[in-house]
C-alpha cells in the first residue's frame, strides 16, 4: 500500500531532503485533500511540533477532518495523543518519548500509553540516521537499533513505521533488505519510508508484507498518484 504523506512546517506543507533542508513547499492545502482524498491512509507529520519550534494543530485538525490520517511530531504524552485522537486522526506516531536518553526503551510509558488510548491507535516511530534510532526532529540519537526496539514495543503499538533518514528525501530508492529484515522482527504493520521514487519499489515492498510512505516523489511528480 502506498501511503502519501503531508508534512507541515510553518503552516505550509513541506518536504525537506534528510529532514533539514528545504525543497519543496506549498500552500494549496485544498489541491493536496483533494488529491489524496482516494487512499485509505494518509500520513500527516507536524514538523514544528516535532522539532519543538512551535505546532501547526488547527491544521491538523482541519486535514483530519477530511482525509485519514495517521498523525505524529511533538507528541510526548497520553494527553498529547488524545488531542490528535479527538482532533479527528485515527492513529498517533509517537517516536522520541519512547525512548530513553540513556539508550533504553521506555516500555513503561509504551504501556501506558497502550492503555490510555488503545494499542490499535499507536504507530511506533522508529528512525534511524547511520543505523541508530534518531530523536527530537532527528537532531539527536540514542544507542539502539530498530532491531533491538521493535520487540520491545511489540505489545505496545498496532504498527511501526521505520523512517531511513539517510535517504528521506533523496529519491535513491529505500533499502529492500532492510525491510525483509525488519518484517522478520514483527507481526504487526510494517510501513518504511525514506527514498521511495517508484511504483515498483512500492509493489517489492508490498510483495515483502511493508507498507510504503511517499513523499517527495509523489510531490515532484516522479510517483504518479
Amino acid at each position: 500500500m502506498l501511503i502519501p504523506s503531508i508534512d507541515l512546517l510553518g503552516g505550509r506543507i513541506v518536504q525537506l531532503v534528510q529532514g533539514e533542508k528545504l525543497r519543496l513547499a506549498f500552500d494549496d492545502f485544498e489541491y493536496w485533500i483533494e488529491r489524496f482524498a482516494r487512499f485509505p491512509l494518509v500520513q500527516l507529520i507536524d514538523l514544528d511540533a516535532a522539532m519543538r519550534q512551535g505546532d501547526n494543530s488547527q491544521l491538523v485538525a482541519q486535514i483530519a477532518n477530511r482525509l485519514p490520517v495517521q498523525a505524529g511530531g511533538g507528541i510526548h504524552s497520553i494527553e498529547r495523543a488524545r488531542q490528535v485522537l479527538d482532533a479527528g486522526a485515527m492513529r498517533v506516531i509517537i517516536g522520541s518519548a519512547l525512548f530513553s536518553e540513556n539508550g533504553a526503551v521506555n516500555t513503561a510509558f509504551a504501556a501506558e500509553l497502550a492503555a490510555g488510548v488503545g494499542a490499535e491507535r499507536v504507530v511506533a516511530g522508529i528512525d534511524t540516521k547511520s543505523g541508530r534510532i534518531a530523536v527530537k526532529g532527528w537532531r539527536a540519537q540514542v544507542a539502539l537499533t530498530p532491531d533491538e526496539a521493535i520487540p520491545q514495543l511489540e505489545p505496545y503499538a498496532a504498527a511501526f513505521l521505520y523512517t531511513h533518514v539517510d535517504g528521506e528525501g533523496l529519491m535513491q530508492g529505500f533499502p529492500i533488505a532492510t525491510a525483509a529484515r525488519l518484517r522478520k522482527l514483527t507481526e504487526r504493520q510494517l510501513i518504511v519510508a525514506g527514498g521511495i521514487r517508484s511504483q515498483q519499489e512500492v509493489d517489492a515492498l508490498d510483495a515483502l508484507g511493508a507498507d510504503a510512505v511517499v513523499g517527495m516523489a509523489v510531490y515532484t511528480e516522479l510517483l504518479a498518484v
